[in-house]
């Protein structure tokens, strides 16, 4: 497969199709050109009739993913056009996540913050590693969100959690997501890979048509 950013790595192996968020050095903070190869990968992968399951992850072991590059912003979100353009690429990318004809399980462990959560709640289950740390900080960097983008999160977690996760920007811990609903799965970190690897191993063997009609 072609890849349209390094900054993204895919393969797949077993069934299972893996897209890595390669951007260790910025704790796989997600660039401008990364939202922007989303959508290819995820129709890629729907297409693909090897792959039965898709799992999202972070590089490294230090993050899922930090939220949105930030450092484009001056460049990327600096008029009204340009914030426009970027805020319809990442609509468009969330989209594709809906819209992944597979299912789609984020593998999470270390920071997953702002856009990286944003990637998490578009995935159709969230497994995280006991040192995961959630946070949407758009109230402490002066961003707003539009109902649009925060309904997915309302509709996993309920109203009341969504405004402690967006008054505060706090920090929650794998054990505080979990109880929120934010995430289905916590397993201590050195067990991550190899659990995801069972459950994926699971869902690949079952029925694929009666999977496809769970998934639409």
């Amino acid at each position: 497969m072609t890849v349209l950013t390094d900054k993204i790595k895919i393969n797949k192996s077993n069934g299972v199709g893996w897209i890595t968020l390669n951007q260790p050095q910025k704790k796989n903070a997600i660039s401008f050109e990364m939202w922007e190869a989303i959508p290819h990968i995820a129709q890629r992968f729907s297409d693909d009739d090897d792959i039965r399951v898709v799992v999202v992850k972070g590089e490294g072991d230090q993050a899922f993913s930090s939220g949105a590059d930030i450092s484009q912003f001056e460049n990327k979100r600096s008029s009204k056009s340009t914030t426009d353009e970027y805020n319809l690429t990442v609509k468009a990318a969330v989209a594709a996540l809906d819209q992944l004809a597979k299912p789609l399980i984020a593998m999470i462990q270390g920071y997953c913050i702002g856009g990286g959560t944003s990637v998490a709640v578009h995935c159709d289950i969230r497994i995280a590693a006991d040192n995961a740390v959630f946070a949407i900080p758009a109230a402490k960097l002066g961003l707003a969100y539009r109902w649009e983008d925060i309904y997915p999160l309302v509709q996993l977690i309920g109203p009341s959690f969504t405004r402690e996760l967006l008054y505060t920007g706090n920090r929650f811990n794998a054990t505080e997501a979990m109880q929120m609903g934010l995430i289905n799965r916590v397993v201590p970190t050195a067990e991550l890979e190899s659990y995801v690897a069972e459950y994926t191993a699971g869902i690949s063997a079952n029925a694929p048509l009666t999977i496809h009609c769970a998934n639409r």
